[in-house]
């Protein structure tokens, strides 16, 4: 087959799907937004097999901006564009499409429907459900109008699409409310790229580079918008401060790490290291470089988003810090593997002494860890995973 995966934000685990459907023999197209600040997959990594394999990144010029709404969906349609046309120009047999702002994934629904080209859409995030709750609280009525209309556009798509593959069992309810029928709806559970994610030593090529310390590291990787609270982590700066030992290391950019600089220069904060993304190719040193990773789930996000840096920690096989709703799948794999603990993302104090009860318990990391690797190599099946989405993308 001629298969284009639309994976907007670049993320490593589509790009290790692609690769596998093309080395089964599929002419592969992975294409991508280059336009957004978040980590990307390893975009140099060969693909062995004998199909074909190209990625394409579509530019707009500039950062989609997070907070200018009217420049944001200015950006978003003019992507709308760009996909479709890279669509003709690729003419696929099949397309699947992940993680796509409900403005461009409609338009590439319909673009499919008008040439005969079967759609997946699989639902990483609700972008209309997350929208009308953030509107309806920034600007009350019309700001209800507007999240409806977006609710509306991914209805649709699900509606268009020969298939919906989603992330958790808890979509479900909601998209049978959509009337999608149940046999267009497959659950596939997100994973992480186990193979390019190996076992590292605390102390390796990358720590060593950072002249990190013998005390107590914690890390956040990944987006860190205002939405995340980013005043978690500076609590758990204040708290190694108290200790006086270890380091908070965050991994990010834009807004809220600037607000963190900031917060920690202005309150006096040492322990707090902010660097920015780093190539994915380190990732497996970055990761191993900790003791605790930390992964941040705004309250609004219930069960409609499930964060892919959970997954990722479990192949690094370090103990996890949460701070999300106790309902989401994400925090329900941490508590029910035994890999960490996980706090109510709006419960500062809970959250602060979570990380507490982990840094004084030293001798319970590496176990903790152990139970989060051990799920990775259970669930993290590239094999598996691909036999699913080629038999959905065949039809």
């Amino acid at each position: 087959m001629r298969l284009l995966i639309h994976d907007y934000g670049g993320y490593p685990f589509p790009m290790q799907l692609s690769r596998e459907l093309a080395a089964r023999g599929h002419i592969v197209r992975h294409v991508y937004c280059s336009s957004t600040e978040t980590p990307r997959g390893n975009t140099e990594k060969a693909t062995a097999g004998s199909g074909e394999f190209s990625l394409q990144a579509i530019n707009l010029g500039g950062v989609i901006p997070k907070r200018s709404y009217r420049k944001r969906i200015a950006m978003e349609r003019r992507y709308s564009g760009l996909i479709c046309a890279a669509c003709d120009e690729f003419r696929p047999d099949a397309v699947l499409s992940a993680d796509t702002p409900s403005i461009p994934q409609h338009r590439l629904v319909r673009r499919c429907r008008k040439r005969g080209v079967r759609h997946v859409f699989w639902v990483q995030d609700l972008f209309g459900v997350a929208a009308h709750k953030l509107l309806s609280r920034q600007v009350p009525v019309v700001g209800g109008i507007v999240g409806r209309y977006f609710m509306r556009l991914d209805r649709e798509s699900a509606r268009g699409s020969d298939a919906v593959v989603l992330i958790t069992e808890d979509f479900l309810p909601l998209f049978r409310e959509w009337r999608i029928p149940d046999e267009r709806m497959h659950v596939i559970h997100n994973w992480s790229v186990l193979d390019e994610l190996p076992l590292r030593p605390r102390d390796n090529a990358w720590s060593i580079e950072q002249g990190l310390g013998a005390g107590p590291r914690v890390m956040y990787t990944g987006t860190l918008a205002m939405k995340h609270n980013p005043a978690l982590l500076l609590e758990l700066a204040k708290l190694l401060d108290q200790r006086e030992a270890g380091e908070m290391i965050v991994l990010s950019v834009g807004q809220g790490i600037q607000w963190l600089r900031e917060a920690a220069a202005r309150e006096g904060i040492r322990s707090l290291r902010c660097l920015p993304f780093q190539p994915f190719e380190r990732m497996a040193d970055v990761l191993g470089s900790a003791d605790v990773l930390v992964a941040i789930l705004e309250p609004d996000a219930g069960v409609f988003s499930v964060p892919s840096k959970v997954l990722s920690y479990m192949c690094a096989g370090r103990a996890i810090l949460g701070a999300m709703p106790a309902d989401n799948l994400a925090a329900r794999l941490i508590v029910e593997n035994g890999a960490g603990l996980v706090t109510d993302p709006s419960d500062l104090a809970a959250f602060r002494a979570a990380a507490a009860a982990l840094l004084d318990d030293p001798d319970s990391l590496p176990a903790r860890g152990a139970s989060a690797r051990r799920y990775a190599e259970e669930n993290f099946d590239i094999l598996r995973i691909a036999d699913r989405f080629e038999a959905i993308l065949a039809g």
